[in-house]
């Protein structure tokens, strides 16, 4: 077993003593997530890096929100704090304006190499957390079986993971983790190490997945266009140590499917990048040694 898989098969044992709670009443005038005043260092024996620096973030029920900003500016490291992953050195994070905690069953997240287990089908991949949740048999066949289908999965259930395409992975693990029913969707960049044409096609199919689950969503993204197209809300995050720059309203029409196209679009996408950009030189700046 590798040690994705250990980290895989440590929280999906977290997930086993509680099941998601479902028609839980929430204030919808009240944030679902609350980040408050977050900060984290990285030691080394060499040096103490300052990821994060006294983040403040809020996410509704239903929200689709991105974390945006340039390469090491902490969007990851954010994202595991909010997962329960990374221990929380100053600040809070609530859940339902109560703490966090380790990961569990109210959070599902999604990595950008989110290993599935090799000797297990898309069908054992996806019934796995479920089993470990104690569920009954005919209950979890069946939603295993919806969400397969949802994420176009179809003919592929006895199919392995070195049979299927980096796309067909993705739709795997993402169905793994929406099959649990978590409140919150944390993704970290899943779609990065795809090429072009299928990142496209899975970001259309994670909208329709989003407008047919109504989950709430943080997503972890470098990429301004996929912001754009899939969030919200964006927030933009600043050179490190990471903090919220600004907070991007995004009325854009996603259901046109000339989006890409449209001035409104090209509009936001050119807002939201000259917001990056800034940081992006930042960052670059802090990398140079004075003199180079």
């Amino acid at each position: 077993m590798t040690s994705a898989h250990i980290v895989i098969d440590r929280v999906n044992h977290l997930y086993r003593p509680a099941l998601p709670q479902r028609g839980r009443e929430h204030d919808a005038n009240a944030p679902l997530l609350q980040v408050d005043n977050v900060s984290l260092e990285y030691r080394t024996p060499e040096r103490v890096v300052r990821a994060t620096h006294r983040v403040r973030f809020d996410v509704h029920a239903a929200d689709r929100s991105v974390l945006l900003g340039p390469s090491g500016c902490g969007k990851s490291t954010l994202l595991y704090l909010m997962g329960g992953f990374l221990p929380i050195e100053t600040g809070r994070i609530l859940i339902d304006d109560k703490p966090a905690g380790p990961p569990g069953p109210d959070r599902g997240i999604v990595f950008q190499h989110f290993a599935l287990f090799p000797w297990k089908t898309v069908r054992g991949n996806v019934l796995y957390g479920l089993e470990r949740q104690g569920i009954a048999r005919d209950e979890r066949e069946q939603r295993a079986q919806s969400f397969i289908d949802m994420v176009g999965l179809s003919g592929f259930e006895d199919s392995y993971p070195s049979q299927l395409s980096g796309g067909m992975t993705q739709r795997a693990a993402i169905a793994r983790t929406l099959a649990i029913d978590h409140g919150i969707l944390l993704m970290d960049e899943p779609f990065g190490a795809l090429d072009a044409q299928t990142r496209h096609l899975m970001q259309s199919e994670l909208r329709n997945i989003w407008q047919r689950t109504r989950k709430t969503v943080v997503f972890v993204t470098h990429d301004v266009q996929e912001a754009v197209f899939l969030a919200d809300r964006i927030a933009v995050m600043s050179a490190r140590p990471g903090r919220i720059k600004t907070i991007v309203d995004n009325p854009v029409d996603r259901n046109d499917p000339n989006v890409f196209k449209t001035k409104a679009f090209v509009d936001k996408v050119d807002e939201v990048w000259d917001l990056v950009r800034e940081e992006a030189v930042k960052a670059q700046g802090a990398r140079v040694p004075r003199g180079s």
